[in-house]
């Protein structure tokens, strides 16, 4: 069978990397477990800008539970991040990357208590880690909890994961709690009791608006999510389904899809040969207007994404070496392109013309139509960056992408081109229609692009990407 072959031998069999994922039949990540919207995406954005929002974070993502006494040493050799000063309660974005200094990808690690971590986010960054319990000598035990798309079993988790942001965020927890909303610090945790149940609360933000991550027994979801509806009615809280939430990046300014760097070198090897048909990295696909002559061009480095500022070079890690020669290099700088109205207008216009190819059909709210889009960004005809998420936000009334360009090219206002739309008419992909590039007039922007996220949150990779 396909899905017992490993990805090494997938790869040697496909020859052309980048042609096999371009033309994976599968699209966009899918957002399972809630209805696609609620009321309309459109009242679903502004609520999170406006009142409050609770997201059902609970059936698109993996968790790793890891345990042990060598759990804190483990980690800690194979993220860029510190852990210095990291002690239970507390939470951060953790960054593997390869040996070649190229981001797997990034997901939330939760301190939970003594030799007890969890890991919640895309299944990248936890295969590796599963690859390296599995084949290293530390002492310690994984629980890997499969998302829901992915499992025989989708309404089994292991926990159940909400969060309630926006401005009001804080009254629905006094309400829901009867008692002060906690003072948290970003990424600290403290405990909660809703709905008669014993809540683990995180400090978070995601939609641009400051609030609370809750999280608890699977067998739980019901009474906490109850409740937190309940209390949410006097403060105008929206439900947030599977259509908006993919958008809500657009505003906080974080890039959810880094293609993990590891179809290409020989040190990965190993890793290709345990990967297997049936994980992400073998189903991974690709869309968008940028071809590379080598996967290689698809990789990212930490600073491409903003996250330059968790690179720490207090402590030995995979990719350490890389990234030490990376840090003296010129970099590209991770911006928000708002594209221009009468521009994109164009490109929609042309669904109404009824002879020649059309342009790529611009879905909304989010128009990403791949699991990991990457779209050329030029001034005059020259290759100067990269979008990899793009969709409409109503609180802004503006379409933006999330990009990286070279570092001349950052400075909010400069104009640049944005190219909508595959080469060639398109790939086979099951989400591409035949269709004419086009290109879409934009303006760098700041990322975040909202001015909460900017200037509201704690000391981050947001508040260093603005400056």
């Amino acid at each position: 069978m396909a899905n017992q072959q490993s990805l090494e031998q997938i790869l040697e069999k496909a020859g052309d990397t980048v042609e096999l994922l371009r033309n994976q039949q599968v699209g966009p990540n899918v957002y399972p477990g809630v209805p696609a919207e609620f009321s309309n995406w459109r009242v679903e954005q502004r609520a999170w800008n406006d009142s409050c929002v609770l997201f059902n974070q609970s059936y698109h993502m993996a968790e790793l539970m890891v345990e042990g006494p060598d759990a804190f040493e483990f980690l800690n050799g194979i993220g860029i991040n510190s852990f210095k000063n990291f002690v239970p309660d507390r939470a951060k974005q953790f960054v593997p990357v390869s040996h070649d200094g190229f981001v797997i990808g990034d997901v939330i690690l939760f301190y939970l208590a003594e030799n007890k971590f969890n890991l919640v986010g895309r299944a990248p960054t936890l295969n590796w880690i599963t690859f390296h319990a599995e084949t290293g000598d530390h002492d310690v035990t994984l629980t890997y909890d499969e998302r829901t798309a992915a499992r025989p079993d989708p309404e089994n988790r292991r926990h159940y994961r909400y969060q309630v942001q926006g401005p009001n965020s804080a009254k629905v927890i006094e309400d829901v709690t009867g008692k002060p909303a906690p003072e948290l610090k970003f990424f600290h945790m403290c405990w909660m009791e809703i709905g008669g149940k014993k809540v683990h609360a995180l400090r978070h933000g995601m939609a641009g608006q400051p609030g609370y991550e809750l999280m608890g027994p699977w067998e739980e979801r019901e009474a906490v999510h109850s409740a937190l509806v309940e209390a949410g009615k006097a403060h105008d809280m929206k439900l947030v389904g599977g259509r908006t939430y993919s958008s809500n990046t657009l505003e906080s300014g974080w890039i959810p899809s880094p293609l993990p760097a590891i179809y290409t070198g020989e040190a990965m090897k190993p890793y290709r040969e345990w990967l297997t048909g049936k994980d992400y990295e073998a189903n991974a696909s690709i869309g968008g207007s940028y071809v590379p002559d080598s996967v290689e061009g698809y990789y990212l480095s930490p600073w491409d994404l903003g996250y330059g500022f968790f690179v720490k070079f207090d402590h030995d890690f995979i990719g350490r070496a890389a990234l030490e020669k990376m840090a003296e290099q010129p970099k590209r700088k991770k911006v928000t392109l708002a594209l221009d109205n009468a521009s994109v207008t164009d490109a929609i216009y042309t669904q109404f013309e009824k002879e020649g190819l059309r342009a790529k059909f611009i879905d909304f709210p989010s128009a990403v139509y791949a699991m990991h889009p990457f779209d050329r960004v030029e001034v005059d005809g020259e290759l100067i960056g990269l979008s990899t998420w793009i969709g409409y936000t109503a609180n802004e009334g503006k379409m933006l992408t999330l990009a990286m360009v070279d570092e001349k090219y950052a400075e909010p206002g400069t104009e640049v081109d944005f190219i909508w739309g595959e080469p060639d008419g398109g790939t086979s992909k099951p989400t591409v229609e035949p269709h004419r590039q086009v290109t879409i007039k934009a303006i760098v922007a700041p990322t975040p692009y909202s001015e909460v996220a900017r200037t509201a949150y704690a000391e981050s990779w947001r508040t260093k990407s603005a400056k």
